[in-house]
This record gives C-alpha cells, sequence and structure tokens, in this order.
C-alpha cells in the first residue's frame, strides 16, 4: 500500500484481518465451517466464551476450541466474557488459543491477568464495552497484543452497531499509533459488534484493523464473496480522506 499523506488515514500502510466468530456458525458442523470460512479467506478465527455470569449468555469452553484446532492452521482468537478469568487462561492456552483476550472489570488484577496469558504462550488483548474508559490502558501497555472495541454490549450475536464506537476507535488507535511510534511493540486493533459490508469502510476509516464478524458471514450462501467485499470495502475505508 502506499504511504499515508496528510489527510488520509494513518493506518494505510497496516495490514488487515477479518477473523469470522463461530458463535454465528453451525455447531452441528463446527469443523466444516471453520474449514470453510478459512479456505473462503478468513485470517483469523474468532471464538466469543461467555458463562453466563459475566454475560447473559452461555457459549462454549476449552474443548470447543480444542477441537477446531486441528481443522484450521490460522491464529485462534479468544474472547472471554467471563467473570473470574485467570483459571480458564491456561485451559485456552493448552486448547490451542493464539489469542486470549478479556474485560478489565471481570479480573481483579489486570496487569497480572495479561502476564498469565503470556506466561501460558498466548497473546494478551484487552476488551473495552461500550461504556467502558479507554484509561485502563494507561499503565499496562508494555503487556498488550490486542486492543478491542466492543461496538455492541457483549452478549447475544447479530446486534446492530453502536455508531459512538467509531470515536472510541479513533482515541484507541491514536493511543496505539503514539505508543508504536514511542518504540512500544506492535498492537492490533480489533472491532467486534454489528460489522458488516455496508459498514466495514467506516470502522476501517476509524481506525480499526481487525474486523470480528459472525452473522455478517455465518449462514449466508457465499463466505468468499461477503469476505472478498468486506475487503473491498475496506480498502475504500483506508484510500478516502477524513
Amino acid at each position: 500500500m502506499p504511504s499515508p499523506t496528510p489527510n488520509i488515514m494513518s493506518t494505510q500502510s497496516v495490514s488487515t484481518r477479518i477473523t469470522p466468530s463461530i458463535l454465528s456458525a453451525d455447531f452441528a458442523r463446527l469443523g466444516e465451517e471453520v474449514r470453510n470460512v478459512v479456505a473462503a479467506g478468513a485470517d483469523w478465527i474468532h471464538v466469543d466464551v461467555m458463562d453466563n455470569h459475566y454475560v447473559p449468555n452461555l457459549t462454549i469452553g476449552p474443548m470447543v476450541c480444542a477441537a477446531i484446532r486441528p481443522h484450521v492452521s490460522v491464529p485462534i482468537d479468544v474472547h472471554l466474557m467471563v467473570e473470574p478469568v485467570d483459571d480458564l487462561v491456561p485451559m485456552f492456552a493448552k486448547a490451542g488459543a493464539d489469542y486470549i483476550s478479556f474485560h478489565p472489570d471481570a479480573s481483579r488484577h489486570v496487569d497480572r491477568t495479561l502476564s498469565l496469558i503470556r506466561e501460558n504462550g498466548c497473546k494478551a488483548g484487552l476488551v473495552f464495552n461500550p461504556a467502558t474508559p479507554l484509561s485502563y490502558l494507561d499503565y499496562v501497555m508494555d503487556k498488550i497484543d490486542l486492543v478491542l472495541i466492543m461496538s455492541v454490549n457483549p452478549g447475544f450475536g447479530g446486534q446492530s452497531f453502536i455508531p459512538g464506537a467509531l470515536a472510541k476507535l479513533r482515541e484507541a488507535r491514536a493511543r496505539i499509533d503514539a505508543w508504536t511510534q514511542a518504540g512500544g511493540q506492535d498492537i492490533v486493533l480489533q472491532v467486534d459488534g454489528g460489522v458488516k459490508i455496508d459498514n466495514i469502510a467506516d470502522i476501517r476509516r476509524a481506525g480499526a484493523d481487525t474486523f470480528v464478524a459472525g452473522s455478517a458471514i455465518f449462514g449466508k450462501p457465499d463466505y468468499a464473496g461477503i469476505i472478498t467485499s468486506m475487503r473491498e470495502q475496506i480498502a475504500i475505508g483506508e484510500t478516502t480522506a477524513i
């Protein structure tokens, strides 16, 4: 990609990733589903873990992560919507997770949980609900590999994108860029919730580089067509003036 110009988004040179969420997949044929979506061009697989405690829904545990691991070679991105967090980290690491992300308000010691994820051989992520302030990042940037901005309130798939998430993405992008420009490690900026073909350009323009999509992909007749269309819109977001 060309170098950014002053009126083009600063993330233009950053690679992007589409990570379908298996929350919307057909669980009766989950291995086939993840193989098909990767063959269609998905970069990662996103695993939404809900405990009916931190969020009002109950989904899957480490055994499902372990079951899909042999079916794909791409990174598996585990999003823990659970409380407490720490006991599950080693389980998902052993099950084949590459990234493990959690919500700061679900951990009593955010720094310790981030360290635990890395000690278990995974990359660590911090997740921000629509009303959660980014100030949690102030003292732990050195332990973070991924920031996930929720563009819905977590708990259920198929929700509509909350427009206010765009401003939060821009703020998170500015924080990450300042950190990396000062010599810090690379940090992925992910978005999850209501991501679709018709809004992904705006989301990219706001600074996201990794896009979780569930119902927008799974259950549709042409996974490759949808992922291709998403990439086309991401490219529009990269080349359109702010």
